[in-house]
């Protein structure tokens, strides 16, 4: 069993939790999973045996309870959800939680528990407890100093790292360097959805480039209706974001555009939306001649199994860099799952790159 621990029961969590006990419940019959086995290990394989969170409305619940809690809004997939006594445990709030998401309709926003915050000594206190193995932030956009606490506390409770979240800890050196002078993986950052506005953006630009046209302009406009969407209202939560999802196109784009000829970014929130994301995105390019061109193209998906899907391939890799005695940031990993890697890649090669690590028996020296 992988050992799991969970920061921010939203609704990606929700949909990670409910996509274990699917994948017990359906076996090899379960729909859309990403390598399904890797290196012995299968998503039935993940256990949570902790979770953090501070919304009074999650906190001191069973998980299989919490994840359905407002202001979670994502689809319930899966009726049948595992109990195994898992209580959801507070949190610090830090810069968890913007001031939109604490003046917004309650079942909209963050409703933080009374009482002192958790301490770092607590929330590692509980790690350890619990025999974490690896832990995964699902925090919201803008958290930095929530996502470097629990980067921290993993690093003390000798656990690996997996950040989902646009916050830079993978592709920032200082802390790549905390995580290998601790022994333990670190892999991150902001997840590439499975089907997702980012990899489609990407596979167009890279269809451009193999065809020999030319780009020219480029953007990427998202539209939701879930809690990550209202948070990143607060423009000031956006940057890391922006930079994220803006690089994962560059990279892919044959010659990199001005910074006015592209604008790739959430741009607004519509509530009834509820976890549903809609994405636009337009190519402006020239073909053969320099005859003009446009693509455009409308995604709809649901946005956090779109997540989990990635969630469940970068839990077992961070278990199998453990294994191997792996430390820092794991870039053939890091490259396929996430936007903004410690090093980028053609999505191909990052893929061919992932299942060779996966397959190789080979241990750090």
């Amino acid at each position: 069993m992988i050992r799991l621990a969970i920061v921010g029961l939203g609704n990606c969590a929700s949909s990670l939790v409910q996509g274990i006990s699917y994948c017990r419940e359906r076996g090899d019959a379960a729909a859309g999973v990403m390598l399904p086995d890797i290196g012995g290990y299968k998503p039935a394989d993940i256990e949570v045996v902790a979770a953090f969170d501070i919304d009074k409305r999650k906190v001191g619940r069973p998980v299989a309870e919490a994840i359905f809690a407002l202001p979670n809004n994502t689809k319930r997939f899966q009726q049948d959800v595992v109990d195994n006594g898992v209580l959801v445990s507070t949190g610090p709030v830090l810069d968890g939680v913007s001031a939109l998401m604490r003046n917004s309709e309650a079942d909209r926003s963050f409703l933080p528990v009374d009482g002192p915050p958790a301490t770092a000594a607590e929330v590692t206190a509980i790690l350890k407890q619990s025999g974490a193995e690896v832990v995964i932030s699902f925090l919201p956009v803008g958290s930095q100093q929530a996502a470097e606490f629990y980067a921290q506390c993993a690093i003390d409770a000798n656990a690996a790292f997996v950040n989902a979240i646009p916050v830079f800890l993978a592709s920032n050196p200082v802390w790549v360097r905390r995580f290998e002078a601790a022994g333990l993986p670190l892999l991150g950052d902001d997840f590439k959805a499975q089907i997702g506005a980012t990899i489609v953006h990407r596979t167009l630009a890279r269809l451009f480039g193999l065809r020999g046209a030319e780009i020219d302009r480029s953007y990427q406009l998202n539209v939701g209706g879930n809690t990550d969407f209202l948070n990143m209202m607060d423009m000031e939560r956006l940057t890391s974001k922006r930079l994220s999802k803006t690089e994962a196109v560059q990279s892919a784009i044959k010659h990199r555009l001005d910074d006015n000829d592209v604008r790739i970014g959430p741009s607004d929130y519509v509530p009834w939306l509820m976890d549903e994301k809609i994405a636009y995105i337009r190519v402006e390019g020239r073909l053969f001649g320099g005859i003009a061109t446009n693509l455009e193209v409308r995604l709809t998906v649901e946005d956090s199994p779109n997540a989990a899907a990635i969630a469940l391939v970068a839990i077992r890799c961070a278990r199998i860099a453990l294994d191997r005695g792996l430390a820092g940031a794991i870039p053939d990993v890091c490259a396929f799952l996430f936007k903004h890697p410690p090093k980028q890649m053609d999505d191909e090669l990052a893929l061919d790159r992932l299942v060779a690590f996966a397959a190789s028996p080979v241990a750090a020296e």
